[in-house]
């Protein structure tokens, strides 16, 4: 009776099931779903309970619920082990490393790393019937412009940039309809709307005031049939670490802490305002992290009261060590993501851009998203069909790395971050680079460079094929910003393993 009874469960359900899992790849205009994405800044891979419960002892409810109602993606790779790469590959589709941005980020005062004629997630959403809006911090350089001469202001003279600036070159004009933010930590006193700086307001304000103004939008939207895009940078629980009295002391891990749980509740406030407005159902929500944790949380401390920010990877923010830019991602979208699911299959965040194309069901604009690579297949369960052959990771010190399947190489002696051993203090006679299985050492900490040469070779010519092509991605060549990109950064005296045949992109 029982075997019987499971038997006529299956064959009520399967179905149901065979509908949820309906092909997703093309959706209809009037089905368009909104996309609302929201990048923590700093926040680690270990920092979610729910993706390292046994070392995770911060309270994050709001991104474990998201959890249990979505998809859980484990091996998640932010484009950089740093700010300004990650975001610029994100709303590029693009890695950074093809710019003039070769190491470190950038710090205002300058024109925009994006240039004017490259196309950006918001400004292909925005030519599929979307309204766009940003809000939270662009870290992706423009100018402040005096409104009276229209001279632009230099950084030497400006701490803060004067109420009032102009902004030429901002998110308004990189694809995005309304912006309220600020440009990076340092200028986090200057609130910025649109294309002006507004207002000057306490630090401490800023992380309500990018919960507010979110909240604000998705309560704009409500009952308008046009799609959105909503992008929430945050700027927190990055460094000033500021929470506010309300959540001091919740954590019991001390500030740090507590400005992760006043992260987290961004994320409820959001998710609060989609239900609230009924968006839920026909939002893609997104919620990750632009790299790993910052040594300013005070890993040390953290890990002696049983924390570990980074979980059972190796390294931090800024190191080529997974610890360094694997990073938390989580994907609801009610009818399409079954709850509870994970993948474990390797995604990069420049994989936005390509994603939402085939979302849209519409063509990626010519020379663009070149290093992007649709995941939309693994939220139906199914295999991503990538043409590229790995993804490429990059340090605050501009060193790389190679990923395909489990093996990883790292073009670095040390971390090529901050974690000690750096590369100026790399043991003697070490290894020029580090090769690792990731599959059976998740913690990077047996380096196979010299036991597993071929291996070595071969991710070796791959990166250096993705790097020459100016693309990552199947299409034609491409062409980077800059002539001579060093894939070697340890000095002169590093060599590489023995040259083998050119093998051809996919």
């Amino acid at each position: 009776m029982r075997e019987n009874a499971w038997v006529g469960l299956l064959l009520f359900f399967t179905p149901m099931l065979s509908v949820f899992f309906a092909d997703i790849s093309a959706v209809t205009a009037a089905e368009k779903p909104n996309v609302v994405y929201i990048i923590c800044d700093d926040l680690g891979y270990g920092d979610i309970q729910f993706l390292t419960p046994e070392t995770s002892k911060i309270p994050t409810p709001n991104a474990d619920r998201l959890a249990s109602e979505g998809m859980v993606f484990t091996d998640a790779h932010s484009g950089s082990s740093v700010c300004t790469p990650t975001r610029y590959g994100i709303m590029t589709g693009r890695y950074s490393w093809r710019t003039r941005l070769q190491r470190g980020v950038v710090t205002g005062f300058a024109p925009s790393l994006i240039d004017a004629k490259r196309p950006t997630v918001a400004s292909f959403l925005k030519s599929q019937g979307y309204h766009t809006a940003a809000v939270g911090k662009w870290h992706l350089d423009f100018q402040y412009l005096d409104p009276v001469s229209g001279n632009a202001y230099q950084a030497k003279e400006h701490k803060t940039p004067p109420v009032g600036a102009r902004i030429p070159d901002g998110p308004v004009n990189r694809g995005f309809d309304y912006y309220h933010g600020f440009h990076h930590a340092r200028n986090m006193e200057a609130v910025i709307e649109n294309d002006q700086v507004i207002a000057h307001d306490e630090v401490i304000n800023m992380l309500p005031r990018l919960t507010r103004k979110s909240v604000e939008y998705l309560d704009s939207r409500a009952g308008n049939d046009t799609p959105f895009f909503l992008y929430v940078p945050l700027g927190s629980p990055h460094t000033p670490i500021v929470p506010t009295p309300e959540w001091k002391g919740k954590s019991g891990f001390g500030d740090y802490g507590d400005f992760v749980m006043q992260t987290d509740n961004v994320l409820g406030e959001i998710s609060a305002a989609l239900k609230r407005n009924g968006q839920a159902d026909n939002t893609l929500l997104i919620f990750t992290s632009d790299n790993g944790c910052s040594k300013a949380a005070g890993i040390d401390k953290l890990r002696n009261q049983g924390h570990r920010v980074s979980g059972q990877l190796r390294g931090s923010k800024a190191d080529l060590w997974d610890g360094g830019h694997r990073i938390p991602f989580i994907v609801r979208w009610p009818g399409n993501v079954l709850p509870g699911s994970r993948c474990d299959q390797l995604i990069c965040l420049t994989d936005l851009f390509a994603t939402v194309a085939q979302i849209a069901d519409a063509e990626l604009p010519k020379a663009s998203a070149e290093d992007s690579v649709s995941f939309l297949p693994a939220l139906s369960g199914d295999e991503i069909e990538s043409t590229r052959n790995g993804v490429i990771h990059h340090s605050i010190s501009g060193h790389f790395a190679y990923r395909q399947g489990n093996w990883k190489l790292l073009l670095a002696r040390a971390s090529g971050g901050w974690t000690s051993p750096k590369e100026n203090a790399a043991a003697e006679g070490s290894p020029p680079a580090q090769l690792y299985d990731m599959s059976s050492d998740i913690g990077e900490q047996t380096n196979l460079y010299e036991q597993k040469p071929e291996i070595a070779n071969k991710l070796l010519t791959l990166l250096q094929e993705d790097v020459v092509r100016g693309r990552s991605t199947e299409g034609a060549a491409s062409s980077n910003d800059i002539d001579q990109i060093v894939l070697w950064k340890s000095g002169k005296d590093v060599t590489s393993p023995p040259k083998q045949k050119q093998r051809k992109s996919k």
